[in-house]
């Protein structure tokens, strides 16, 4: 597999048919994946913000103050209700805001940037990436096309590429009833391929004034091992109480995430 960059990109403007941008830029093969920066498309959706925009409500003040006692920085509680307002729930409050986005995603401060974003102070993420990687893959000669974001890792230093919506492939590869080099059968394995598909894409692409923001990954062969039906997977489960809060992200669409609770015995 080869991955490259797809050079020149311009600035992108609300409104820009980014489809036609990749398009005048890159010889595009039906069989290439196309992994797109979140940050482009936000642009292109209008969903820059200033923090004006969000006046703090007590809730927000009192997070910002709380974590200004922690870090022993100063933060701005508009940010904090900014946060608030692009979350369906605040998993976890200090020493940082981990949230779930309103299409699944977990992550620190709803995935907000404040870096690449000139004349605004805000960049939040698309309101539905895969919707926003279908309209882009409509416009392409191929169907595949990956909208990535960086997002830390549980447990891990440093932040790593991953998908947040995708269209035209299926999101994981099914090892489970496979046999390894030994004959035995695997029972466990399923392989986040869209995720690996990011993280490689975000590699190439880098991060910063050079970072750019469109990747081709070329000669990727998905294989026959599509993802059967099965049990949901627990991503992250939150004790409160004597309650237990289980998120469940039902592969392969992240938008198909669902919360159910249970009283603990």
């Amino acid at each position: 597999m080869e991955l490259f960059t797809v050079g020149d990109i311009p600035e992108i403007e609300p409104a820009d048919d980014l489809a036609a941008i990749i398009r005048d830029r890159v010889d595009l093969r039906p069989d290439d994946v196309v992994c797109v920066a979140s940050t482009v498309v936000s642009k292109a959706e209008e969903r820059t913000a200033d923090l004006s925009d969000f006046p703090a409500g007590p809730r927000a003040r009192e997070i910002a103050d709380r974590l200004a006692d922690i870090t022993g920085d100063e933060k701005d509680p508009r940010f904090a209700q900014a946060v608030l307002e692009e979350s369906v729930d605040l998993l976890m409050e200090a020493p940082f805001l981990l949230t779930e986005t309103r299409f699944g995603h977990v992550g620190v401060n709803a995935g907000i940037d404040r870096s690449n974003v000139p004349d605004h102070d805000l960049l939040l993420l698309p309101k539905r990436p895969s919707e926003s990687a279908a309209r882009i893959a409509s416009g392409l000669p191929t169907d595949r096309v990956v909208v990535t974001d960086t997002c830390g890792r549980p447990f891990r230093y440093g932040q790593r590429g991953v998908a947040i919506g995708w269209d035209g492939l299926p999101a994981s590869r099914d090892w489970r009833g496979q046999p390894d080099r030994d004959g035995r059968e695997m029972g466990v394995t399923v392989q986040n391929v869209i995720d690996e598909l990011a993280a490689a894409a975000n590699l190439v692409a880098g991060e910063g004034a050079g970072g750019t923001p469109v990747v081709v990954a070329r000669g990727f062969e998905f294989g026959d091992l599509r993802r059967r039906r099965s049990p949901p997977t627990i991503l992250f489960h939150n004790l409160r109480g004597h309650q237990i809060d289980l998120m469940i992200w039902c592969l392969p669409r992240p938008d198909s995430c669902s919360r159910q609770t249970y009283t603990a015995k």
